[in-house]
């Protein structure tokens, strides 16, 4: 290791601003990426109503509102996280963990969009 570089001090989580039980701060980016993949999920929704109405697009414009509800859920805890002083880590853990379902299940819809489409 470089002398001249010296490595920056850890601070207790408390002094950063984040609850004692927070693990890494991931919920600071987990909240605006999910607050993101709403839109995201919002404006394909409202993209595929310029397709005609068939079976597929039922099945795709559910998956979405699902998959918009999984986001929200996942933004709710992830700000549940920041603000418990007892339980923040444990939201944090269910915020990722349903923040990646909401990917799959976003992958899925993508999926779906490629093979669907002609």
């Amino acid at each position: 290791m470089d002398p001249a570089v010296e490595p920056l001090p850890t601070a207790p989580a408390e002094q950063e601003g984040r609850p004692a039980g927070a693990r890494s701060g991931l919920s600071a980016h987990i909240l605006p990426t999910s607050a993101t993949m709403i839109g995201v999920c919002l404006t394909a929704l409202y993209i595929s109503l310029l397709s005609p109405m068939g079976a597929q697009r039922m099945v795709m414009d559910k998956l979405l509102a699902v998959d918009t509800l999984v986001f929200l859920l996942s933004a709710t805890l992830s700000f549940m996280s920041m603000r418990a002083r007892r339980r923040g880590a444990a939201y944090e853990s269910y915020a990722e963990a349903i923040f990646i379902a909401g990917l799959g299940l976003l992958s899925l819809v993508a999926l779906t969009l490629a093979f669907v489409v002609d």
